[in-house]
């Protein structure tokens, strides 16, 4: 049985990076809500405690008895988890003087402690709380201090039970991923055999356990994602497995036959679906984003349906939902940041159950995934899309003009990216078609037409992204070609936005 660590989620943002972390270190991870620790799973080698938006001392601070863990599992508290230890056993955490956010270093540290072995003199650490823990119980020591955190990390005496009060899972810290990897590694004792091989030869077995001899439909994108989740399944259960594409009117320019195309090489049982025109009538006049995405999703499930009643005896609906859709799609606090169509609940007509093979990969090793099933470069290194497609790209409502329009230009635009070697740099490009119209000059003549927003980000797995500094030469003649190409466009911009706080997509 594959070996794990349980990070116990209070709700931070980078609860996701401590997880990145762990699985890059070879190790198999998986993030529960905070008060959902998997009881009796022989598998679990240690727990880390994620930071929090709360105040441990907050009226609805995320609160747990943590009394069933201690003692029988290494325990790492990082911010929030390390103030909630403490403050659940007696100790003291108050408000800072100050916010204690960006870089602080390690004035002194015990160097025979195993947390920080390999960590270099006055090692930079990276601090976010606005809380403070200012005495800890008697049989707390006190391993770690900056200049301005008198306990910046402690261990429980007798007990693998450590705190720290800064950030080790971000870039910042220096030494983090070795402090993270002395927890895992040394005092957890994982055995760092978690790789793609593994990943494909117990998922492949779970999934012929998981499905038997019965039917499944996939929902097909194009994507590297259920395109990976394609050829896992097809492994895992042949000709049992039927994909359906879907071609909502809202994909690329010429994806629907390229995408087809890419399918035959997989051996795959591929059916194609124009339904262009449904979903043309159903978002004529829609404008609010999250009313696209609903209709575009349901839209979806209907077409799903319909393909499903053809194959005699379907049982299971296969999806390539990955982490970062699950994640965003709602968070532990309860707030929907936007919804996905591939993790919405499916409607009881449809009587299928869910299959998600990767829905707790990142993006990244969706990726090493796919290279190890042996598939073609260029789907693995295809850039991520959204499902709602060029739908969330159109800012307003959603015509056929407009899509051509926008197809025009994204396909100028990704194959300069390709034409210049620089989509390989590029987590996930496109154009957005604004909802505005400018005056320009075209030979002797007033125009007023249409601007298009260029949008390209660096990322690892699109949790944070930052926008692609691209070369201003490459940048002017894109949009040129634009400009000169596209009827109906006459002026371009780009999108200089990092996530946080802009999103990636537009809507």
């Amino acid at each position: 049985m594959q070996e794990k660590i349980i990070i116990l989620d209070f709700g931070s943002q980078t609860t996701q990076l401590i997880g990145r972390r762990v699985r890059e270190m070879d190790t198999y991870c998986e993030i529960v809500p905070y008060n959902k620790f998997p009881k009796g799973d022989p598998t679990v080698k240690g727990v880390i405690l994620s930071g929090s938006p709360f105040s441990v001392y907050d009226e609805n601070a995320f609160k747990v008895d943590l009394n069933e863990i201690r003692g029988k599992y290494p325990i790492l508290g990082i911010c929030y988890g390390a103030q909630f230890l403490s403050y659940s056993n007696g100790g003291k955490v108050e408000p800072a003087g100050t916010r204690e956010y960006g870089r602080a270093h390690l004035a002194s540290f015990c160097k025979d402690n195993v947390l920080f072995k390999g960590v270099k003199e006055n090692s930079q650490v990276w601090m976010s709380h606005g809380d403070t823990i200012t005495a800890i119980p008697s049989n707390f020591k006190t391993i770690a201090s900056t200049d301005k955190v008198a306990i910046a990390a402690y261990q429980i005496e007798n007990e693998q039970v450590w705190g720290v009060q800064f950030h080790p899972e971000v870039f910042h810290s220096e030494d983090g991923t070795q402090m993270l990897k002395n927890f895992v590694v040394d005092v957890c004792g994982c055995k760092q055999d978690w790789s793609p091989a593994s990943f494909i030869e117990s998922t492949v077995a779970e999934l012929k356990a998981q499905l038997g001899d019965d039917k499944v439909v996939l929902a097909l994108s194009g994507g590297v994602d259920s395109s990976v989740a394609a050829v896992l399944l097809n492994r895992a259960i042949g000709k049992n497995l039927t994909c359906v594409f879907v071609d909502h009117g809202l994909l690329r320019k010429n994806e629907f036959k390229n995408v087809m195309k890419d399918y035959e090489c997989l051996g795959l049982n591929v059916i194609g679906v124009d339904a262009s025109e449904k979903f043309f009538s159903e978002l004529a006049g829609v404008t609010e984003p999250e009313a696209k995405r609903k209709i575009i999703g349901s839209g979806f499930i209907d077409v799903f349906d319909v393909e499903a009643h053809k194959i005699k005896d379907v049982k299971w609906l296969a999806q390539g939902t990955i982490y970062p859709d699950i994640i965003e799609s709602l968070s532990i606090t309860g707030t929907v940041i936007k919804s996905h169509h591939n993790v919405g609940g499916l409607p009881e007509k449809m009587h299928l159950k869910l299959c998600e093979p990767l829905r707790l990969l990142f993006k990244d090793e969706v990726r090493r995934v796919g290279r190890e099933l042996g598939m073609p470069e260029h789907l693995i290194t295809r850039h991520p899309f959204p499902g709602p497609g060029l739908a969330v790209r159109i800012l307003g409502d959603i015509t056929p003009e407009k899509v051509q329009i926008l197809q025009n230009a994204d396909d100028i635009f990704i194959q300069g990216l390709r034409d210049w070697g620089l989509y390989d740099q590029v987590w996930q490009a496109g154009v957005i078609l604004l909802p505005v119209q400018s005056v320009g000059v075209m030979g002797d003549e007033r125009t007023y037409e249409r601007a298009v927003a260029l949008r390209a980000v660096t990322s690892t797995d699109a949790m944070t992204a930052d926008w692609a500094h691209l070369p201003y030469e490459f940048l002017g003649k894109v949009s040129n070609d634009i400009i000169n190409k596209v009827k109906g466009v006459n002026r371009v911009t780009y999108d200089i936005s990092s996530k946080p706080p802009a999103t990636i997509e537009w809507e």
